[in-house]
């Protein structure tokens, strides 16, 4: 029988291994889960168990706080470094997709603004798009 896969994801601690792991009594990571500073993954039985990550996180939460920053303070620094995080893996992925459309497609480039309200356009080598001083709000 081949091992499950574990990563730094897998819940894998109970609450004292993480407590201990981290450097904080159990009772703040209950404080911290209840607040939604760092929720662990449940079992059946509606244990908590924490991954590495969780325990990362809890260590980040630990000196956020030691730096002066309120519980709330906190939990708006991990949630923008969180969408930091996802806003680089979404850069990576256009970054790739742009490189393999230069590789399909070496003949175009892949965008331009369009002129007539921003819009995403296509373009031949040497092409280009009339420049124009108009103000285009862009909406996703």
């Amino acid at each position: 029988m081949a091992l499950p896969q574990m990563d730094r994801f897998t819940p894998v601690f109970a609450i004292a291994a993480a407590a201990e792991l981290a450097q904080m009594h159990p009772q703040t990571l209950r404080q911290y889960d209840r607040i939604g500073l760092v929720s662990p993954q449940r079992t059946r039985g509606n244990t908590r168990r924490y991954s590495l990550h969780d325990v990362a996180r809890l260590r980040e939460v630990a000196r956020l706080s030691g730096e002066g920053l309120s519980l709330e303070g906190i939990r708006r620094v991990l949630e923008l470094e969180d969408r930091v995080r996802d806003l680089e893996g979404r850069v990576r992925e256009l970054e790739r997709a742009l490189t393999e459309e230069r590789l399909q497609r070496p003949e175009r480039r892949v965008f331009a603004a369009g002129a007539a309200g921003g819009e995403v356009v296509t373009l031949r080598r040497g092409a280009r798009v009339k420049r124009s001083a108009d103000v285009v709000v862009w909406q996703p």
